[in-house]
């Protein structure tokens, strides 16, 4: 069931005579679970057309580099696969400038589907071509389970303001999506001169223009390795999450963000598998929190903030009292390179910036640690804001994500509350381990990463 709010038209234009209907796939990169595949099948039957499914390749994602790359098209390589299996003919091109290549395409197009990301290039991209195309443009929601625009129509200020308005529509948007079989599969499609060779990943990934100083993390992307992990986790890790998840020297999340980040499984599939899992509900209910609250408040703050990566996205409190404190003496100040070298005063700040080197991750609950160190060791609170961003975004596999976005900015008081004013933070919450240093937590994790023995975890701020 694909449910009418997920779906917008983005222009006025008739559907054309034409070769076939495309799918304009870039933030849903997946054959499962995918709304706007699904809606675009149906087009095509509709006019009684194939299905022409086409990704545009760029080298100038922002902050993207060879790490996040090799990752993205391990996915696109068996997502093409997949896509073969069901009938579909997938093209990868590569364009500078995805508008255009998608542009020239739509040329022979009835109509293009396209699935909605919520980043400003995302949109971006999509408005230029929905101006530029001579047919419709069609979006289709499907990388949160409740649409942005049904959920609220203006940015929610924390958890508990959306939490109800979430949890009043949930039910109408958990049911499962049927897979629409094609009335003429398109895999007899001629080749186009364009299309990419995806069988070896490293091979495409040496023709783009892209920065390579970032540590390479093969054999990682993909539709099935999510899903594998995600059995695991079901089974070997959530009927201890709520026990576990704040234990950084466990292995007790779900390492699905990336695969979330890349549009390589989908939240509703993921949702409903935990829901059907034979467990309690408690410990159902606290990953469902992480998931659905969390990470939808997140697509809410990126949608309706137009400055959610600029110091300026930060509620008015937490930029008064920043502000105020702005002068305060800093027992420690490192600019931004000590910090992506992890060579701070601090083993427990280290262990957290090499984790996130060597292994594109970051535990949940370090990253906040993380964070706010930064703001207690940077010059100003509009550098520290900064440089969390730089180091996330550059090496996080999750990075560039609302989800990220949105927990770095919960560091410097984003979707949080005042509390006891206090030097350098004012009434930005400050974050403490000494509990964890008690229980010897800290030490196994900091031995761990010396260890070099990365695990999976969590990205964003879950």
């Amino acid at each position: 069931m694909i449910q009418k709010e997920r779906v917008q038209c983005l222009n006025e234009k008739p559907p054309r005579s034409g070769r076939y209907v495309v799918y304009w796939m870039q933030a849903a990169q997946r054959a499962e679970y995918n709304h706007a595949l699904e809606y675009a099948v149906q087009k095509a039957n509709e006019f009684q057309k194939p299905l022409l499914t086409v990704f545009i390749l760029t080298d100038r994602f922002p902050e993207a580099n060879a790490r996040h790359y090799l990752f993205l098209l391990e996915g696109l390589r068996e997502v093409q696969d997949d896509f073969a299996q069901r009938g579909f003919k997938m093209a990868v091109r590569f364009s500078p400038h995805p508008p255009e290549g998608i542009i020239e395409v739509a040329g022979e197009a009835v109509c293009v589907v396209t699935d909605r990301g919520y980043l400003r290039i995302q949109r971006q991209w999509r408005e230029e071509v929905a101006a530029r195309i001579p047919c419709p443009l069609w979006q289709v929601e499907s990388e949160v389970v409740v649409p942005v625009g049904v959920v609220s129509t203006h940015e929610e200020y924390g958890a508990y303001t959306i939490r109800p308005k979430i949890k009043k529509h949930l039910s109408r948007y958990l049911v499962p999506l049927a897979e629409e079989k094609p009335h003429h599969p398109s895999l007899n499609l001629p080749s186009f001169p364009w299309e990419l060779n995806l069988s070896e990943p490293r091979k495409v990934l040496e023709q783009l223009a892209v920065d390579r100083s970032v540590t390479l993390l093969p054999d990682q992307g993909g539709t099935s390795r999510g899903k594998r992990k995600l059995r695991e986790f079901i089974e070997r890790k959530l009927p201890h999450y709520s026990q576990l998840r704040n234990d950084p020297s466990q292995d007790g999340l779900s390492g699905m963000s990336p695969y979330l980040h890349f549009g390589q499984i989908s939240p509703l599939f993921i949702v409903r598998e935990i829901i059907n899992a034979p467990l309690k509900e408690e410990e159902k209910e606290v990953y469902l929190e992480e998931l659905i609250v969390r990470r939808e408040l997140a697509a809410n703050f990126v949608f309706y903030n137009p400055v959610y990566d600029s110091f300026l996205c930060l509620p008015s409190w937490a930029r008064e009292t920043l502000e105020k404190h702005r002068r305060d003496p800093r027992k420690y100040h490192y600019p931004k390179e000590v910090f992506e070298a992890a060579q701070t005063h601090d083993p427990l700040w280290n262990a957290a910036q090499r984790e996130l080197l060597l292994t594109g991750k970051l535990h949940g609950y370090v990253r906040m640690y993380w964070g706010k160190k930064i703001l207690e060791w940077s010059e100003d609170p509009e550098e520290a804001f900064q440089i969390a961003l730089f180091l996330n975004n550059k090496y996080a596999l999750d990075g560039r994500d609302p989800n990220s976005f949105a927990g770095i900015a919960w560091c410097f008081g984003k979707h949080d509350r005042a509390f006891q004013e206090r030097p350098i933070f004012g009434k930005v919450r400050y974050m403490g381990l000494g509990a964890m240093k008690q229980k010897g937590v800290i030490e196994r994790y900091i031995e761990r990463i010396e260890r070099g023995n990365g695990h999976e975890t969590e990205g964003g701020s879950k």
